[in-house]
């Protein structure tokens, strides 16, 4: 086996609309990242050629070569066949059934883990970021949909074959909103960037959100993380109101998990975050502190995530890095 010692490690991150692939030495410090947008107009192994191509830029940039790499993490949306390394289905994309672990390892001959999306940009807090010296870390990243990841003493919280933490999913109203998923209430419903996206549609079409009627209008691919916090600063009250309602959404569910798990660090991360840290965090606090049992109310930091789009890549370089050493 060779060892770790000087070795470089691949963190890539198949997103929903980019992929990214970062170079990190030994010390899982980066050395150099390339990107592309994502094409939904691709098959599956055309796809994969586009990752392979990816990181072979990565490579480049950073001047190292595929023969020092000790392993890639890869972090995917979607479920995952975690054993074999086996993308399920990635429904941003339309692949199925892809086998990522043998793609890569045929090309670069090294090991290669495979993770959830936000378990690797948890992990990646835990490692580099925010949560840098915690015991246990709950992870939510609030975007298209909303993503949960846990970390405990270390280690990734998951099942024997799959990921877990789909705090996304977990009833907050009952007999609610129809979800993705085929069930009614789940948090998704009212706190997704896409959920708050149509509310605050609906208001522009009411006309109660002039200044997001100006900057997106009515229509949802345009109203973003940063166009929603932009229409808050100029003065829409309504907007304000609708993603402080699915805020405190967010926190009943942090409150549900707290309960159950009792994390030391609860990291809030992704686009809607960044946009508006200081609401998120005052409201799902609120939330949080109202509905978690009283032994557990101090218990845990709440806190906002520090690495951005890097999280998900120094997450899946830690677990390639942590995958070698325990092989």
């Amino acid at each position: 086996m060779k060892s770790n010692k000087n070795r470089f490690w691949i963190g890539f991150d198949l997103g929903g609309t980019k992929m990214l692939a970062g170079v990190f030495n030994s010390r899982l410090r980066l050395v150099a990242a390339e990107r592309k947008r994502t094409r939904t107009d691709e098959g599956a192994r055309s796809g994969v050629d586009r990752m392979i191509g990816l990181i072979h830029e990565a490579l480049a940039a950073a001047k190292v070569t595929p023969r020092q790499l000790g392993g890639i993490g890869i972090g995917t949306p979607g479920p995952l066949d975690l054993e074999k390394g086996v993308l399920l289905f990635a429904p941003n994309l339309g692949w199925k059934n892809v086998p990522l672990r043998k793609r890569l390892q045929a090309e670069f001959g090294c090991a290669v883990a495979v993770a959830n999306d936000v378990d690797a940009g948890t992990y990646g807090e835990y490692v580099g970021g925010a949560a840098r010296g915690a015991r246990s870390v709950l992870g939510v990243f609030p975007g298209t949909g909303i993503g949960g990841g846990f970390v405990y003493e270390g280690g990734l919280v998951r099942g024997r074959t799959q990921s877990c933490m789909e705090i996304g999913h977990m009833k907050v109203v009952p007999r609610g909103r129809l979800c993705g998923c085929g069930k009614r209430g789940c948090l998704e419903t009212v706190a997704s960037r896409l959920a708050i996206s149509a509310e605050a549609a609906m208001a522009v079409y009411r006309g109660e959100a002039p200044v997001l009627a100006k900057l997106a209008g009515t229509d949802l691919a345009k109203i973003r993380s940063r166009s929603l916090a932009d229409a808050i600063k100029g003065g829409d009250r309504v907007v304000e109101n609708i993603v402080r309602r699915a805020a405190s959404f967010i926190g009943l569910a942090v409150a549900n998990t707290v309960n159950l798990l009792a994390p030391d660090m609860v990291i809030l991360g992704g686009g809607l975050i960044e946009a508006m840290p200081k609401l998120f965090l005052e409201e799902v606090r609120l939330a949080a502190d109202d509905q978690v049992m009283d032994a557990f109310r101090r218990t845990f930091k709440l806190v906002a995530a520090e690495l951005g789009d890097n999280a998900a890549i120094t997450g899946a370089a830690a677990l390639a890095a942590r995958a070698a050493d325990e092989a």
